[in-house]
């Protein structure tokens, strides 16, 4: 118990750490992509700027709104971060080896549960702008959780187990990502719609809800709701690398890789976001609904079909 509990505080920490600088590292790279200077006044080339930021936010006098329900409004930010550090168990750690078949179960529970942050954040601020990009977050969460739960389900499907472990040891002989192509593709929009970043950031919409449902937030509030946001890139980006990438003989081999496809995605996140202006709210439910979910479940039959097939041969 005690050493499983180490795990996850060092789990914790090295995430908390990987979200501050993964902020420069999107502060910078948004800045050569729009050919300017990023933060570089701050120590070294900038490098101490998320220190700096952190020591800023949490020094800020706290300024409590007048109309908000004042409890759970101040309890929604540290419920985000919590369930963002909940999904970290996952990580390669001691909890994660000696968590039997049941860690994919962990995923689905901690991210469904998540999204009550979300609401409440917006709910209780009692504010219209907030309450409008808190119900957009909600509806673009549950509405991509069905297709990402099926795309999860599909790579379980060929290894036979709901289990983390198991998907890497089968990923040593041949990446998913060639097996399962398509689902991949529909995977990483699944994927940036559901940590709602652009283009699919409408529960922050700037130009029609001025900070969406993080708007009566600030001082400490919105430095936890950000790094909840930051953190679960990370992860997504994480589980993305072992889904579709992962494997290896050698653990140091798995290592590796799993560390450069894990960089490649998060910084997948900076280039989609330089790259493409905001969607349209409801061409984004038709993608999912009347594209995505038909095709996810025509593959999902088809991958379940030849898994029966291969166990009758």
């Amino acid at each position: 118990m005690f050493v499983e509990l180490i795990s996850f505080v060092v789990a914790c920490i090295s995430a908390l750490l990987a979200v501050a600088f993964f902020t420069l590292l999107e502060r910078k790279g948004l800045s050569y992509f729009q050919m300017r200077k990023g933060p570089n006044k701050v120590g070294l080339m900038g490098l101490p700027q998320p220190l700096s930021d952190a020591i800023k936010l949490f020094s800020k006098e706290y300024i409590k709104p007048t109309m908000v329900n004042y409890f759970p409004f101040l309890i929604c930010p540290f419920l985000s971060l919590f369930f963002c550090l909940l999904l970290w168990m996952l990580f390669n750690s001691y909890f994660f080896v000696n968590m039997g078949g049941m860690s994919m179960m962990l995923f689905l529970c901690v991210s469904s549960v998540g999204v009550y942050s979300v609401m409440g954040a917006g709910w209780f601020s009692n504010s219209k702008y907030a309450l409008l990009g808190s119900v957009r977050a909600v509806a673009q969460s549950i509405s991509y959780e069905v297709s990402m739960s099926l795309i999860l389900m599909s790579c379980l499907l060929l290894v036979g187990s709901i289990n983390l472990i198991n998907l890497l040891k089968y990923q040593c002989v041949c990446w998913v990502f060639f097996i399962n192509f398509f689902m991949f593709m529909m995977w990483v929009v699944s994927m940036v719609a559901e940590t709602h970043r652009a283009p699919f950031d409408f529960a922050e919409g700037e130009s029609e809800l001025v900070s969406g449902f993080n708007v009566e937030y600030g001082a400490v509030g919105f430095a936890l709701l950000f790094m909840a946001e930051y953190g679960n890139i990370l992860f997504m980006s994480f589980l993305c690398s072992v889904m579709f990438f992962g494997g290896g003989m050698l653990s140091i081999s798995m290592g590796l890789s799993m560390s450069f496809f894990m960089s490649l995605f998060s910084f997948l996140f900076i280039w989609v976001r330089a790259s493409y202006p905001r969607y349209r709210y409801d061409l984004l439910m038709y993608l999912i609904w009347k594209s995505y979910l038909p095709c996810v479940l025509m593959i999902l039959i088809f991958v379940s079909m030849f898994v029966k097939l291969m166990c009758y041969m």
